[in-house]
């Protein structure tokens, strides 16, 4: 099938985006067996969803099903929007490019607040009306889950169902209902009170609302229907192991946010810090077992390629047996080269050995997170970090060789004075100066952000600051850091206030949020797409048309709120007991710290060992009671078994001090306290000999979705490619090691190819023929590995080869083909003018410079006709958009070429060049009188080079005799069964 956005794909930024045909994509088409059908629509970019791990632990869990079928899409960015909306077109999934209005179920990930506009694009893209009363019977449910599911009344209207908690379990189950109701013809309010009594669904117009009297909120109150729950309870995994992290999730297209095999370590948090909303509503702490977590490591990056790995949760540090875990993962990847990073780490917490291990990874820094700058105030919102531990911190950071410290901090919390603010300031300055004592060019950053009162936490009846008062203290904070010569990064204001808006709003804010989508407003967490101007205009337009109401609306959403009203979230049961959070608000209000939960009393860590966790089998955990109940014994038992897993039987050995250089100076340092004088970092550990490889080259197709595909994220692609076929690269050495391979020219985006050319250098001797067979045996659709041959020492490398290529270019119908060849047989310069991006400035191009050769190709050519089906264009005169076919040759030099679009331009005329399509389908090296020669063909180059070692360079070669038979490359036509070039069953018109 032709792909919906076959036509405009070469015109939006990154197409990739939307194409789908990635690596490990699940796709179960017509499927005899599948019952639902499925969406996961990630409201955010594609770089983004594709980085969630709750989208992928979903998509894996639900097409392991083999009843269902899940697809996903994200939200398209404001281009391709553009040419959606323009051509009356509807939002498509990745795997089958069918409308999301065709699914039996959307469900989309709140993870911000500042996606709602995201979400209501999503739904008007899909053909939904925004509001969920208007939907019919036939229309799919839309079920949103997510840490913001559980404050979802600024969405309510929009949304027919929000899931309460994980969704694991119940998902599955879920969808097959909903699937099978809708078959069976059951109205939708009826299918929508059925799945409510039987699952964690908050259903919106299911429940009545009120006025709270109090304070004003808009209140959800008793359920419509006796068969619907009065308050939807949150519900958790309690054993994360029965559901294995998925290993193949598919792998983007594009870069991801974070690109690298990530494994969810533990869920939950320990330390109840009093702003986090996560810490409260994934209660309790569960962790997966360690030997788990290395395995599918392990098998993640055998079976994805990736060359990064992460291990992640929202306190990695207090995962119970985290030392043992890192030194495991360490030790097994790094002799694969692969880096290993770990989030949410505290280097006090880490013993000497593992730091200096960690220090021979390829991550320059660490971060870390006092969030305030005083220890009152670090009390106040329970951080349970001392003004010691982080002096510690940068003493163990920078002596053992680290280059760069992040530190994260928020201004805006309860009871701050402007000594807080600059405290912050202050203690980012201790920090460096410590830092510079080890290495003079040391960084430390100080990120500081606004607190936004979240629901569900022990400050969610405090104030959000006002405008003015955010912007005062960034002030203090600007002036402060430049005095004290800080590196400071700073929240931009007005997306917090709305980000508090929609957290704490009530429904009434629903209408704020959809003037604000129909003016145009999306993707308001991306600094440069935020459009407070049209923000400012929904909320004058809502005040004009709600009056007094729309203004006490944000009030109430923003100002201090009674510890006794109602709220618009109460409804939601998050299994916490109702006094709990209003105690911990009370004791903050008085500067008390409430040490962390299922840990001893007053330590920070867990036993590292079993031994140590033996000797304090009698030591209690501490427990608040907050409702969450917790078997705090199992809880000691498993820690105990996971040290086991990991042989951790004794105390980690240290490794040597490293010297500690106080202010004053230190024994053997420099004046001015060690100043200057850089830490020694150590030196990456030993890895595998490599020896001296065996070079090969090769010719691969990059044909249909991966035509799409930028040259850097090719390049990224290609060595996963080869790690997924077991075949072991030989790369650099150093802290950032990179694979040893040459490519050939970059292509323009959308361009496809036949005859691409790398050379590589792999560890051990193997056949072409073998390489090959491994290569395709895992490749990605599109990339077919066509042909390979072995290099000596001496042979040269492909930058000094590759002196020609050939593009084709099927022009539009009705242009002829002769009107250009006249032009080129002419011996005026053919110049256009080749714009700059952005300014409008521009240069004049003459391509007679670029171009060596010129002809027809000829329609009844059988040679010529293979290569065109490959490419899925069609026969000349056959179509509407197939006119002739024309190969123009290129000279490859490194000053550059001209552009095809350019050649088109000024040879055929302006109006021609964005309906032609290009393709290259060859690349050569050139011999004597310019004869080509296939870059694969050795023999004949090494014949070529003995002959004539003073001959012209790669970059000067003649341009070829005008009569002279410009041939076809070798292989070009080859492996037209492969199955590579179909993309999968998506045609996409090649890109002008």
């Amino acid at each position: 099938m032709r792909h919906p956005y076959a036509d405009f794909l070469h015109r939006v930024e990154k197409p990739s985006r939307y194409l789908g045909g990635e690596y490990h994509e699940v796709r179960k088409g017509d499927d005899a067996q599948v019952e639902a059908r499925v969406c996961l629509a990630f409201p955010d970019a594609y770089e983004i969803g594709m980085s969630h791990l709750g989208t992928k632990i979903l998509y894996g869990i639900l097409n392991k099903d083999p009843r269902i079928a899940c697809e996903r899409a994200f939200s398209p960015w404001l281009d391709c929007e553009g040419e959606i909306r323009a051509r009356g077109l509807r939002l498509v999934t990745l795997e089958s490019a069918s409308p999301l209005a065709t699914f039996d179920v959307i469900g989309m990930s709140l993870q911000y607040e500042l996606t709602y506009t995201n979400v209501l694009n999503i739904l008007d893209l899909a053909g939904l009306p925004l509001r969920a009363a208007s939907r019919g019977d036939g229309e799919p449910l839309v079920i949103c889950g997510g840490p913001t599911a559980t404050h979802p009344e600024p969405l309510a209207p929009f949304i027919d169902a929000f899931f309460i908690g994980e969704a694991e379990e119940a998902l599955p189950s879920l969808v097959l209902e909903a699937a099978a109701l809708r078959r069976a013809g059951v109205a939708r309010r009826e299918r929508l009170i059925r799945l409510a009594a039987a699952y964690p669904l908050y259903v919106p117009e299911l429940y009545e609302t009120r006025r709270d009297p109090e304070h004003g909120f808009r209140v959800v109150g008793a359920p419509v229907d006796p068969r619907v729950p009065a308050r939807p309870k949150r519900v958790w995994v309690a054993d994360i192991n029965r559901f294995p992290f998925p290993d193949d999730s598919p792998l983007p297209y594009g870069e991801a946010i974070f690109d690298r095999m990530a494994v969810e370590v533990a869920r939950g948090c320990t330390e109840g810090c009093r702003f986090c909303q996560a810490g409260m509503i994934y209660r309790p702490v569960r962790e997966r077992d360690p030997v788990q977590i290395v395995d599918t490591l392990l098998a993640g990056v055998k079976k994805g390629g990736y060359d990064e790995t992460s291990l992640t949760s929202l306190s990695t540090a207090d995962y119970s047996c985290v030392t043992p875990l890192v030194k495991t993962a360490m030790a097994k990847l790094r002799d694969e080269k692969v880096s290993l990073s770990v989030s949410s780490l505290r280097a006090y917490g880490l013993n000497d050995d593992l730091l200096a291990e960690m220090a021979t990874m390829r991550a320059g820094g660490l971060t870390f997170a006092p969030e305030a700058g005083t220890q009152r105030m670090r009390d106040v919102i329970t951080k349970n970090v001392t003004e010691d531990d982080i002096i510690e911190s940068a003493h163990r950071v920078f002596s053992r060789g680290f280059s760069r410290m992040k530190l994260y901090f928020m201004i805006g919390l309860p009871t701050e004075t402007d000594e807080d603010v600059l405290g912050i300031v202050e203690t980012a300055a201790r920090v460096q100066a410590i830092a510079r004592r080890y290495q003079s060019g040391a960084v430390v950053t100080a990120s500081v952000s606004t607190h936004v009162p979240k629901p569900h936490t022990p400050f969610q009846w405090a104030a959000m600051d006002v405008e003015a008062e955010t912007a005062r203290k960034q002030g203090l904070l600007a002036e402060a850091a430049r005095r004290r010569r800080v590196d400071l990064k700073m929240h931009e204001n007005q997306q917090s206030h709305l980000e508090a808006v929609f957290s704490r709003g009530d429904r009434d804010v629903a209408d704020l949020l959809e003037r604000a989508f129909r003016l145009g407003c999306r993707f308001d967490s991306w600094d440069d797409q935020l459009r407070m101007d049209l923000w400012d205009r929904a909320i004058e337009e809502w005040r004009a048309d709600a009056g007094d109401a729309a203004g006490a609306a944000v009030e109430r959403a923003l100002g201090t709120i009674p510890v006794t009203a109602a709220l618009p979230w109460d409804h939601i049961d998050i299994a916490l007991e109702p006094g709990f959070l209003l105690k911990e608000y009370r004791k903050a209000l008085k500067d008390r710290l409430s040490p962390p939960c299922s840990k001893p009393y007053k330590k920070l860590l867990h036993p590292a060992s079993v031994a140590e966790a033996e000797a304090g089998r009698r030591d209690k955990l501490i427990c608040y009671d907050c409702g969450v109940s917790c078997d705090l014994s199992a809880m000691k038992e498993e820690r105990l078994y996971y040290l086991r897993r990991m042989n951790a039987w004794t105390k980690p050995v240290e490794a040597p001090p490293v010297e500690r250089r106080e202010a004053g100076g230190a024994e053997g340092g420099s004046s001015g306290g060690g100043a200057g004088r850089r830490a020694s970092r150590p030196q990456p550990t030993a890895r595998i000999e490599q020896g001296t490889g065996h070079r090969l080259r090769l010719r691969f197709t990059k044909l249909g979705r991966v035509a799409y595909l930028g040259h850097l994220d090719l390049v990224r692609h290609l060595p996963r490619i080869f790690r997924r076929a077991g075949v072991e690269l030989l790369y650099s050495v150093g802290f950032h090691p990179h694979p040893e391979l040459s490519y050939s020219p970059a292509l323009g985006l959308g361009i496809p190819s036949l005859g691409e050319i790398l050379d590589v250098k792999v560890a051990d001797p193997l056949s072409p023929d073998e390489l090959i067979a491994r290569l395709q045996a895992v490749t990605l659709g599109g990339i077919d590995w066509d042909a390979a041959a072995a290099l000596g020492d001496n042979d040269r490398a492909l930058g000094r080869v590759l002196a020609a290529s050939e593009l084709w270019a099927q022009l539009p119908a009705g242009v002829p083909a002769t009107q250009g060849l006249e032009l080129w047989r002419g011996e005026q310069p053919l110049r256009v003018k080749r714009t700059s991006e952005g300014a409008g400035l521009g240069r004049m191009v003459d391509v007679r410079r670029a171009v060596r050769d010129l002809r027809i190709v000829a329609p009844d050519d059988v040679q010529a006709s293979a290569m065109r089906a490959r490419l899925g264009w069609d026969a000349p005169g056959t179509g509407p958009d197939a006119g002739d076919i024309v190969a123009i040759e290129l000279g490859v030099s490194v000053e550059g070429s001209a552009k095809p679009a350019e050649i088109v331009e000024a040879l055929w005329g302006e109006a021609a060049a964005p309906d032609t399509s290009f393709a290259r389908v060859g690349l050569w090296a050139v011999g004597e009188g310019g004869r080509r020669i296939d870059p694969l063909d050795v023999e004949a180059l090494r014949r070529a080079r003995a002959g004539s070692e003073a001959g012209p360079r790669a970059t000067e070669t003649p341009a070829l005799g005008e009569g002279q038979d410009a041939g076809l490359l070798p292989g070009a036509a080859s492996g037209l069964a492969s199955g590579g070039g179909g993309a999968a069953g998506i045609v996409l018109a090649p890109a002008s």
